[in-house]
């Protein structure tokens, strides 16, 4: 017979909020009926129109004290249905060799688990009579997979974030393959650029020269060379390339190129794209300056995607009880923790820019990392150790004191 957590789960994931057109009225709904079952205040703000970001209180004894905020995202990335091997928001319930079920789903590791598994802690906690401390709320953001700009950027200017007095937050992590749990306390810079390179043109039977395919080429071949030194850094180190180490290095991809009218036409112009993620311990703005030299002298124009902001990490040392408690909860459970940059970009980078503590962190081990893949899943019995996990957690965690 099927858990009614579990049950509750694949109801949420079945609801498809996948970009670019979530279905956010019934993720709302969805998410006001179990707030409305667990008996938590339950508020939705709409700052953008069709954009919801949730917001349930559970009230504490003491509310003078910071508040603790489980952060997640309702919003998932786009499939392509033609490589799973179920419907990705059937929530396929399937049966493994060593008696445990398989849920497939688009967000069952992105991070819709941690958000379910929030609810079905609280719903413990307050089935055993319990009370917090201090405030407790759980917020669920849209638009987070597209930058979060019109989620937890906008909600954090709010005056119901500020009356929140948040003091300690948790929000996603990353599966992990070993048998640790990642808990990330910072994450990588974002300097996505744009790179416009201009030049002559003529037929394509010709040497023409200085066009703007050779200054794109050199600009490419520069920071080509420059991601696989920062790879040779990585194994030279660690011996390998993993999640666990990826936050420690500055990672370089060009993902978009646009230019040419037709394959006899030199054209008079090319624009290429480039994700790049900066090492936390770079200095963003001598970063900055060097990928612009690259496009001075090569007489390209270069536009920054990003703002430029201070390196922002949550203390982990003994000073921060909040991150003792929750280690001590882990240790107890009988696991470790793997502690590491987040090598790509989560709602956190806002909550930490704003001055809130806030750790990233999956209950998902011993499974494949399968964010943004096809045929994404999670083992039913890991979602019910993460129940527990996040039971003691929140517990534990809800009930200190600043």
């Amino acid at each position: 017979m099927e858990p009614a957590c579990i049950t509750r789960f694949r109801e949420y994931l079945q609801v498809n909020t996948m970009q670019p057109t979530p279905d956010y009225a019934a993720c709302e709904r969805y998410l006001k009926n179990q707030a409305d079952e667990i008996g938590l205040e339950f508020k939705a703000l709409e700052l953008v129109p069709g954009k919801p970001t949730i917001v349930m209180t559970w009230r504490g004894s003491d509310p003078s004290l910071k508040s603790l905020v489980l952060n997640s995202h309702t919003d998932v990335v786009p499939v392509f249905e033609e490589f799973w091997d179920y419907p990705p928001f059937s929530a396929a319930r399937v049966p493994t060799d060593d008696g445990d079920f398989r849920i497939y789903a688009r967000g069952s590791q992105d991070m819709k688990i941690v958000g379910s598994c929030y609810l079905e802690a609280i719903r413990n906690l307050k089935a055993q009579g319990k009370t917090p401390l201090r405030n407790v709320f759980l917020t669920f953001v849209p638009d987070e997979e597209i930058g979060g700009e019109d989620g937890m950027q906008k909600f954090l200017l709010t005056p119901e974030f500020k009356e929140m007095n948040a003091g300690f937050a948790l929000d996603e992590g990353i599966a992990n393959p070993g048998p640790e749990l990642y808990a990330f306390y910072g994450e990588r810079n974002k300097s996505q650029v744009v790179f416009t390179c201009r030049g002559n043109t003529g037929h394509g039977s010709q040497f023409i020269t200085d066009t703007a395919s050779a200054k794109l080429l050199a600009i490419s071949q520069e920071l080509m060379a420059f991601r696989d030194a920062e790879e040779q850094k990585l194994i030279k180190t660690y011996g390998e390339v993993s999640q666990s180490n990826l936050g420690t290095v500055t990672t370089v991809n060009l993902n978009i190129i646009q230019g040419g009218v037709q394959i006899n036409v030199v054209p008079d112009s090319f624009k290429a794209e480039f994700d790049i993620r900066v090492d936390p311990e770079v200095d963003l703005i001598e970063f900055n300056k060097w990928l612009q030299s690259i496009a001075d002298k090569n007489d390209a124009d270069l536009k920054f995607l990003d703002n430029v902001y201070p390196k922002c990490v949550t203390d982990i040392g003994p000073s921060n009880k909040n991150w003792k408690v929750m280690c001590d909860v882990i240790e107890r459970k009988g696991l470790k923790t793997i502690n590491a940059i987040f090598p790509a970009a989560t709602d956190s980078r806002y909550l930490r820019r704003a001055g809130i503590p806030a750790i990233g962190i999956s209950p998902l081990r011993n499974i494949p990392v399968l964010l943004h893949v096809h045929n994404e899943y999670v083992n039913e019995s890991l979602f019910m150790e993460g129940v527990d996990l996040y039971t003691d957690l929140v517990d534990e965690l809800s009930n200190l004191k600043d």
